[in-house]
């Protein structure tokens, strides 16, 4: 006696050793015995050929249509025997039954299990939806290996074209376009950004780390919305002063200006000009609403997004030979420099020119300060200004002692070349610039602190730097209390707090209160994204130092240790892991062989070739 049973949702076949009603024990044509429960039993049968039976009984079920099947059994539940005797014609025989038992149990789709060797026929809507998803997915399976085929014969297939970004940067993992790019990277040993240069869909490793930040931060693109035209206030008071921006050639969005009057009795009143957007960009605006989207205008070698419109900005910037709406900050400065009073005002400022660091710094510097022979025409303004920037450092700083400032750099892209050139920070037109910015932001944000309207504030504490609502010091500044609000027309932050200071010098109500959801919410936003911004810019300054490797041909280059296998170029601002670097104290100079300058992900080998020197390492400076 033979049995065909049911085991563990497979069915097998065996050969009946001993029946003890409940229970058989059976031996499979392989050799195995095997305990089995009398109720597992389908098909009972006898005869020889165990071994072929289940080759034999599937061979039936492939012959038998599952789709005439399901239209011949109707829709109430059946048995298998029932419906096989009524499919052959005849009382099946064993091999038949196990045959049709075989396609009802190997078509889900079409029939419901409902118990052992007991089936119901699945609902016409319900067969006709599986079907569809047997055929999509069998559709899908044919045009993801298209697709696989074209990449890896270095083809884009046409429909990934408008799929490119998010395939690059944020893929939907299950489509089929996703799967085909990771099987044929997975064949290629590459990854999807390679593949896509390989396939001559990436114009360059510039457009693809770019491509990258768009992608994350200005999904909807970089333009602007239409928007109506800025209004500017024609009433302002026009202050009696000449003033000048100090400022890098390519810069548009001029925040800041100064003036020098001296006045009866030989004290000077300094001015420190800050262009007022507020005036114009109110809360709740459209324009306000795309500055609280962005938050900050984002900078990185040959090209910025500006956090306002260019309508904007030409409004409100302190462009030169125009009288400009300007939150000013006067000094009165004794002939020893000290401050004997401030004063804020709401007004209109007439610029008389903006300066560019690079002209200025030929005719403005160390030595020509030294020798006094400033030949310009604010040359005894700069000069004033100069000594009181180097009293407020001072003052600021205490007996503090002085530090090599770390040199920075400027990149300046033409016709896909990169200029690098090496900027000292600390020079007059630097410390002029840093402490008068110091001081308006200290001043204001200790005006909104005394007065008790809220604000936004730089605060550091035990070395960290975090913005808070709550006014504290600034411990690497040296100042009690420190509120960015000198930039305006380039920070967020900025522009809230050049609100609250208007309304303060206006003695108007403040639009935001302490505690407002809404000067919370920029707080916390302004935070991420501004830390965002700055990791992109470093990200793009690398990218063109490499760049610049690689157009220059550099095979050697100098550097200085920074710790263990970590060197910072001489002539660059870049940082390299150095895997051969020996254990050299912190400062040596090292000469390093440069090989495989990857521009996709960013990296290049260095080798160490000999020691040069020792250098003094430069203190950090403190975050503002």
């Amino acid at each position: 006696m033979n049995v065909f049973y049911e085991e563990d949702g497979a069915f097998k076949v065996g050969s009946v050793l001993a029946d003890n009603d409940n229970s058989l024990q059976v031996e499979a044509p392989h050799g195995k015995r095997s305990k089995i429960k009398a109720a597992a039993v389908l098909i009972r049968f006898d005869g020889g050929g165990l071994g072929e039976f289940m080759g034999a009984a599937q061979k039936l079920a492939e012959g038998i249509d599952a789709d005439f099947l399901w239209q011949c059994c109707g829709q109430d539940e059946f048995v298998f025997e029932a419906l096989a005797k009524d499919y052959y014609g005849h009382l099946p025989a064993p091999i038949e039954s196990a045959g049709l038992l075989l396609k009802l149990h190997g078509a889900p789709m079409y029939f419901y299990k409902k118990g052992r060797g007991r089936y119901k026929a699945a609902p016409p809507e319900a067969l006709k939806a599986a079907l569809a998803s047997v055929e999509r997915k069998r559709k899908e399976a044919d045009q993801r290996a298209r697709y696989v085929a074209q990449l890896v014969a270095g083809q884009l297939p046409p429909e990934f074209a408008p799929l490119k970004p998010a395939l690059l940067y944020g893929p939907e993992k299950q489509s089929t376009e996703w799967k085909a790019l990771e099987e044929a990277c997975e064949k290629l040993k590459v990854t999807p950004a390679r593949l896509f240069e390989r396939c001559g869909a990436l114009a360059s490793p510039h457009d693809y780390h770019l491509g990258r930040f768009l992608f994350e931060h200005f999904p909807r693109g970089t333009a602007f919305p239409e928007a109506t035209a800025l209004p500017v206030p024609e009433d302002l008071p026009l202050a009696e002063v000449e003033a000048f921006s100090i400022d890098d050639v390519t810069t548009t969005e001029i925040d800041d200006a100064f003036s020098v009057t001296k006045l009866p009795g030989g004290n000077f009143r300094i001015g420190i000009h800050i262009a007022a957007p507020a005036l114009g960009v109110t809360p709740g605006s459209a324009i306000d609403a795309v500055a609280r989207a962005r938050l900050s205008t984002v900078y990185y070698p040959g090209g910025k997004i500006t956090m306002l419109p260019d309508a904007a900005i030409e409004a409100y910037t302190l462009a030169e030979r125009r009288q400009c709406p300007a939150l000013s900050l006067y000094l009165e400065v004794t002939p020893d420099l000290s401050i004997a009073s401030r004063v804020t005002r709401v007004e209109r400022v007439t610029v008389a020119e903006n300066l560019r660091h690079g002209a200025l710094e030929e005719v403005f510097n160390e030595e020509t300060i030294a020798a006094g022979r400033v030949e310009h025409r604010f040359g005894e303004a700069l000069t004033l200004l100069w000594r009181l920037a180097r009293s407020l450092e001072e003052a600021r700083r205490g007996a503090a002692p002085e530090y090599e400032p770390r040199p920075e750099y400027s990149f300046t892209v033409e016709n896909d070349r990169v200029r690098i050139v090496r900027r000292r920070r600390g020079t007059p037109i630097d410390k002029i610039v840093s402490e008068l910015m110091i001081q308006v932001n200290s001043s204001w944000g200790g005006e909104l602190a005394a007065n008790g309207v809220a604000g936004i504030y730089r605060v550091q504490d035990g070395g960290k730097v975090r913005m808070s609502t709550v006014p504290a010091g600034h411990e690497g500044l040296g100042v009690e209390s420190y509120a960015w609000a000198s930039s305006p027309l380039r920070r967020y932050v900025d522009l809230a707090n050049q609100r609250q200071m208007i309304a303060l010098a206006c003695r108007e109500e403040a639009p935001y209160r302490a505690n407002d959801e809404a000067l919370l919410s920029a707080m916390r936003d302004f935070e991420a994204t501004y830390d965002a911004y700055g990791e992109f810019q470093r990200q793009m300054e690398r990218y063109w130092c490499l760049r610049w490797l690689t157009q220059e041909h550099a095979e050697v280059v100098t550097a200085t240790v920074i710790r263990e296998s970590l060197a910072r170029f001489d002539e660059l601002p870049l940082v390299a892991r150095v895997p051969s670097l020996p254990a050299l104290a912190p400062g040596s100079q090292v000469e390093l062989a440069l090989s495989g300058v990857d521009l996709l992900e960013l990296t290049l080998h260095c080798e160490f070739k000999r020691q040069l020197g020792l250098v003094e390492v430069p203190a950090p400076a403190s975050g503002s």
